[in-house]
């Protein structure tokens, strides 16, 4: 499905992350149970249905969406549980995501087909017919003006479509399960798609090809709200590829400000955490891999490549850098400085969500934000980014870390550290982004054909500007970033960045 259109499944998605925000900021604890019961009546006022063919199925629908964005479980189909029950528990500031992160919505699924093959109404019963001819099986006929497909004896091989002059067959799938490089997403008694929790690795990319909007994640928006409410001292780090996510006029300064009066003490970029990765992970290349102690080397910063990595190809896990990843390393840095302040990462992926409530980054993140989930803030706030008066700019990163939001941009910052650094080295530099692509990368790696190399691996086509949580349209955002980059004053950070430096 096309990224970074507004469609009305995005302004859906939308809508009840801006009611959870503007119920979080403005209702008391006393009367929350009233609130979040109303959300579903606001999102689908009176008693015609605007998506579904039901005003009632809208509503559940809406009901389930509402439990997820407030970090709970979805409810079980056969058993009476109040669409609030667990909230009070959730209602506190160290609430962690409950695995599964990614959950369908069984009454939002349409259990589309999995594999089929169909013959639609171009079909124009020619002469020639070569998907008969084609067929392995003898399983198309012509009959009544058209072409026939015996589904029971066709074996899916898509020979009839690939001949078919009028592109009369269509092939029907499931777009999250296309969409999945791991083949996580199996089917349920009804035919409903479902995640295998033992094969997922949370990149989202499930969740954003949903035509039906059937697969959501968990969010900490409410939580995060209620700590702001409540006077906690919270600061942001934001990830690289926030640029051009909230609008062309947003400038750096302007996100800041606008941030600033949210409620968050500070600002931080995440690039500066980055920086200090890319200079650790050059250091690592050039003394173990270029001077064959090691045969390669992956970079360590997209989790669910890291969770590839290890659920799927554990034998080469002790070739992953345990250098921490760029939020990692700046939350740690940032809790140094203010170590009563609680960290919000806010950034354009999923799995982040996941890392962060891992028990070792626990103490380091307390709450992961999406773009999308931050712009439902500012609109329940009334704040548009535009328009703030900008503040301070952010601290000084280089444009090797604020690359880090590309696809190859990983391993092109420690490719430019490792010129600048150890200018003799020999370089052998791989990237590949998609899990499908990523998938294959380790199996060469494995085969021993990647010998030498630094391996760069992102979850997302297109790297963390594609995450699930984005605003805008991949190419934009890589463009953007790209010219972030050039316009950065320096290239590379110092050969012995050993910390990260919060000026």
């Amino acid at each position: 499905m096309e990224r970074g259109l507004l469609t009305p499944l995005k302004e859906l998605r939308r809508q009840v992350f801006v009611e959870i925000a503007r119920m979080a900021f403005e209702t008391d604890a006393e009367d929350l149970k009233d609130a979040v019961e109303s959300i579903p009546y606001k999102i689908t006022p009176g008693d015609r249905p605007k998506y579904r063919e039901s005003i009632w199925r809208e509503r559940a629908i809406c009901s389930e969406r509402v439990r997820l964005a407030m970090g709970l479980s979805l409810r079980p189909e056969d058993a009476p549980v109040h669409l609030t029950s667990g909230m009070r528990a959730s209602d506190i500031a160290d609430k962690y995501y409950e695995p599964p992160l990614m959950q369908v919505i069984p009454s939002a699924c349409a259990a589309c087909a999995e594999n089929r093959y169909k013959v639609t109404d171009n079909c124009r019963a020619c002469v020639a017919h070569p998907c008969t001819a084609v067929c392995p099986k003898q399983c198309i006929s012509v009959a009544t003006g058209r072409a026939v497909i015996d589904e029971n004896r066709c074996i899916k091989c898509g020979k009839c479509k690939s001949v078919c002059p009028y592109d009369a067959i269509a092939h029907l799938t499931r777009p999250c399960a296309e969409a999945c490089g791991v083949k996580a997403i199996g089917s349920d008694e009804l035919g409903r798609a479902r995640i295998l929790a033992d094969r997922c690795v949370s990149c989202g990319m499930c969740m954003v090809n949903c035509p039906f909007g059937a697969i959501a994640d968990k969010s900490q928006l409410f939580q995060l709200i209620r700590a702001l409410r409540r006077g906690d001292s919270i600061i942001c780090e934001l990830a690289p590829a926030y640029v051009g996510q909230f609008g062309a006029d947003v400038t750096p300064a302007k996100l800041k400000a606008a941030l600033i009066e949210l409620g968050f003490e500070e600002v931080y970029e995440v690039a500066l955490g980055a920086d200090m990765g890319a200079a650790q992970e050059a250091h690592h290349y050039a003394e173990e891999v270029a001077a064959g102690k090691q045969p390669y080397m992956f970079t360590s910063c997209c989790p669910s490549w890291a969770m590839l990595i290890k659920h799927y190809f554990p034998e080469t896990a002790d070739k992953l850098s345990n250098t921490l990843t760029p939020m990692v390393a700046t939350a740690r840095t940032i809790k140094q400085k203010h170590p009563s302040s609680r960290v919000v990462f806010i950034g354009p992926c999923a799995a982040k969500k996941l890392e962060a409530s891992r028990r070792t980054v626990r103490s380091d993140v307390d709450f992961v934000l999406t773009f999308e989930e931050l712009s439902a803030v500012f609109e329940a706030r009334g704040i548009d980014p535009a328009k703030v008066e900008p503040a301070e700019d952010f601290n000084d990163a280089t444009g090797a870390g604020r690359g880090y939001a590309v696809a190859g941009g990983v391993a092109g910052a420690i490719e430019k550290c490792i010129k600048a650094y150890y200018p003799d080295t020999k370089l052998c530099i791989e990237h590949a982004e998609g899990l499908e692509s990523c998938r294959k990368m380790l199996l060469l790696a494995k085969a021993g054909q990647k010998n030498g190399c630094l391996i760069e691996g992102m979850a997302c086509p297109g790297g963390c500007v594609a995450g699930a949580g984005t605003n805008i349209p991949v190419a934009r955002a890589a463009q953007t970033v790209k010219k972030t980059v050039e316009s950065s004053r320096e290239e590379v950070p110092p050969k012995q960045l050993e910390e990260i430096r919060l000026d």
